[in-house]
């Protein structure tokens, strides 16, 4: 088993207190227009260290890029900022959701795109020697269109064939149902997806559907406005015991392409820096903490 970062296969005991769903950089213009000549990688990179280097001396090892193909995910970029902060990050293959999708997705096959995000998971992405750590994906809310149902089972097909891990973005419990349906159609362990942005979907019985079929449930939307919400969801899953599925992250960054140096930054800090004390204040055990940022994000993003 092993997690495997933008620099290399470390063991799963290395990655130590993990921020599971961040970006560091996003371009939001579609597929048919995003280009790494939109902005300059130097300039991010000098953006975007600090905040990494902030995170770094509040005990964080972890991080997890969830930028996907065609809005801004840029390996090198990753790779640089991996070793100047000494913090190991995650990329990706797989594919988001319109109007972020190339056209050539229409045209393959299932088949065809697993094998392709296998490649970038196995070999590289594009011509580095930057590999993949798991796959991101997106399904649209409510019943799952056409579209969005290949790319489910092209990155099923991936992971069985890979043995990475799936993040999907999910803000509805209703698509949530029907992803995990086509995962059981795939024949793929449910242990192997992360059902990202839960914290958005209101009807909790979703919630508990999703840990009851042997999915994670993350909670990426940590920050003050949104603090008694996840506390209380915090709570929901533990009390139906199911801890050992949990994820938190923040969903923060990121350096805005087209904005002047970014734009508006929302920094990492705030899930270490004051969620934590607040969750100890509530009640949760520090064995808890321990258990969501460290443990489980070691044994969530394992490829097999």
């Amino acid at each position: 088993m092993k997690i495997r970062t933008v620099l290399g296969d470390i063991q799963p005991d290395e990655l130590g207190l993990t921020l599971v769903h961040e970006h560091i950089l996003c371009d939001f213009i579609g597929a048919d227009r995003t280009s790494r000549d939109r902005y300059d990688p130097l300039e991010v990179f000098n953006v975007m260290l600090p905040y990494l280097r902030e995170v770094k001396q509040l005990g964080v090892s972890g991080f997890v890029d969830c930028t996907p193909a065609f809005i801004g995910r840029d390996p090198q970029l990753l790779a640089s900022l991996s070793k100047a902060s000494g913090i190991h990050i995650l990329t990706n293959t797989g594919l988001y959701k319109e109007p972020f999708l190339p056209k050539y997705v229409f045209e393959y096959s299932a088949d065809q795109l697993a094998g392709m995000w296998a490649s970038e998971i196995e070999q590289g992405i594009e011509e580095t020697r930057v590999k993949a750590g798991f796959v991101k994906i997106a399904v649209n809310p409510g019943r799952i269109i056409p579209i969005q149902q290949k790319i489910v089972r092209a990155a099923s097909r991936c992971s069985l064939s890979t043995g990475a891990t799936i993040v999907c973005h999910t803000a509805s419990g209703i698509a949530a149902v029907e992803l995990l349906n086509i995962i059981d159609e795939e024949g793929l362990d449910p242990a192997k997806v992360i059902v990202a942005h839960c914290d958005s979907e209101e009807d909790w019985n979703y919630h508990l559907e999703i840990l009851r079929r042997g999915a994670w449930v993350e909670y990426d939307g940590v920050s003050e406005a949104a603090s008694t919400k996840v506390l209380n969801l915090i709570r929901l899953v533990v009390e139906n015991g199911f801890s050992s599925r949990l994820l938190l992250s923040q969903d923060a960054g990121w350096y805005n392409v087209g904005e002047n140096r970014g734009g508006v930054i929302r920094p990492y800090s705030y899930l270490v820096k004051h969620f934590i004390p607040l969750m100890l204040r509530e009640g949760f055990s520090r064995s808890l903490v321990e258990e969501v940022l460290v443990k489980n994000p070691a044994q969530a993003f394992q490829i097999s």
